[in-house]
């Protein structure tokens, strides 16, 4: 790894191979191995590679299809990948791996509707990881499952111990609702969990102004000031509840973006 560090491919592929024929069944050498062929480039190498590590694990292992994937990834050969992926989810039929790394990689390119089936697929098979969970949330929401999205969102804040990725996920949903007491909850929960994090400060005074609740959100907007939120957020903030809007009864906001409603930045 410190010869990748330092663009030295060749030298590093050359240190794995010598390990490897010193301890050809090092399974952890010779998927580092694959991946360092691949990001070099050579792509049919990492192949080979691909191909002595499937006779060096036990039947209905996912592992080399997984390193395929990954060496299809560093290509950029993105639909190679997935299907890769998808070998390895039909190599271990009771395994969540597979699927779930399909899932989760089309969810980072952007393809929802590719997503949301493996993800699904890898929740059914055990998978119940809060980033497994959050990316669910995300493709649900992105298809307006509102229901869907809570209830994986809700699933993911419950073991995301520190984190709080489902928790803005939960927010986006109760903003994409229209349930400011609902986003309310959910920014509550993250200043909890953040207390110094001024973003959270911005979404309770977003959805506190939307209950016409005013002295309590421009004291939201106080704090995140001193906890060092952009200044064009806090103007903009203290705008809405100045407006007349603000005292009256909650009003539905525009639904935001799937998944990026974050607290620093309410619309």
């Amino acid at each position: 790894m410190s010869l990748v560090r330092q663009h030295r491919d060749a030298d590093a592929i050359a240190l794995l191979r010598e390990e490897l024929r010193a301890h050809p069944d090092d399974i952890g050498t010779r998927k580092l191995l694959v991946r360092v062929l691949a990001a070099s480039g050579d792509l049919p190498a990492a192949k080979l590679e691909t191909d002595e590590l499937s006779k060096r694990v036990p039947p209905g292992d996912p592992t080399p299809w997984i390193e395929l994937g990954h060496a299809y990834e560093l290509s950029h050969k993105f639909e190679e990948a997935l299907a890769a992926y998808d070998q390895a989810a039909d190599a271990a039929p009771n395994s969540p791996v597979g699927p779930r790394e399909g899932g989760l990689r089309a969810a980072r390119w952007g393809e929802a509707e590719e997503a949301r089936p493996r993800l699904e697929e890898a929740k059914k098979r055990g998978a119940k990881d809060a980033e497994l969970l959050h990316s669910l949330g995300l493709v649900r929401l992105h298809a307006r499952d509102y229901d869907g999205a809570a209830a994986a969102y809700r699933e993911g804040a419950a073991v995301e111990k520190e984190g709080v990725d489902n928790l803005v996920g939960l927010a986006t949903v109760a903003l994409a609702r229209g349930d400011a007491k609902g986003a309310l909850a959910a920014y509550d929960a993250i200043a909890q969990r953040r207390p110094t994090f001024a973003a959270a400060q911005l979404g309770r005074a977003y959805a506190l102004a939307r209950l016409g609740r005013t002295t309590e959100g421009k004291a939201a907007v106080d704090r995140a000031e001193e906890l060092g939120a952009p200044p064009a957020n806090v103007k903009k903030l203290r705008e809405l509840l100045a407006s007349p809007a603000a005292s009256r009864a909650p009003g539905t906001p525009p639904a935001p973006t799937p998944d990026t409603a974050s607290p620093d930045a309410p619309e």
